[in-house]
């Protein structure tokens, strides 16, 4: 089985922002390119069926390869990224330092206020990947860095590391799982 991971494109919003699922829209010149690239990939061809997050940055992208390959898209709300819930849309630098660093230092347990926890992240990932495993269908998955980060670990059975760092934006990675 061969399950293609894909980082949306670049967000349209300044750097320094927090967002996780904060729905911002794709920087029009990087959804662009990477939709010009990717439509007719090779290494798209055969997937049975585009999995793609909710988000705006994920779907224009997902929309276009399952049009371009002719395959089913299934819209999955275990895809979204992690849920920093009162962090969202603020400047990191704004978010008390003693808050990001009870965080990181407790990554698996603790939430931002509103938001979700690393293992709660894991767990809806770890649903996912149950259900690729149970279709064995070739695919392909639009998500974001920590949902694709977790569903990558899954599929070649390694270890999560939540603190890693997360796959580049408008990254393509293949990876070949067994039955």
């Amino acid at each position: 089985m061969r399950i293609t991971l894909i980082r949306h494109p670049a967000p349209l919003i300044p750097q320094g922002i927090c967002y996780g699922r904060l729905d911002v829209a794709v920087d029009p010149s990087a959804g662009e390119q990477m939709v010009s690239r990717l439509v007719a990939d090779p290494r798209l061809r055969g997937a049975g069926r585009v999995w793609t997050s909710p988000a705006l940055r994920c779907r224009g992208l997902a929309d276009a390869i399952a049009l371009f390959q002719a395959v089913p898209l299934s819209v999955d709300h275990r895809l979204w990224e992690v849920d920093f819930g009162a962090w969202e849309g603020r400047p990191w630098e704004a978010i008390p330092r003693a808050d990001l660093d009870r965080w990181a230092a407790s990554v698996l347990t603790f939430a931002p206020p509103g938001g979700e926890s690393g293992a709660e992240l894991i767990a809806r990932i770890r649903d996912f990947h149950g259900e690729l495993r149970r279709d064995q269908q070739d695919c392909v998955v639009v998500s974001h860095g920590g949902p694709l980060k977790v569903l990558e670990a899954l599929l070649l059975s390694k270890p999560i590391d939540l603190l890693a760092a997360a796959p580049a934006i408008g990254s393509v990675t293949d990876v070949i799982c067994q039955a």
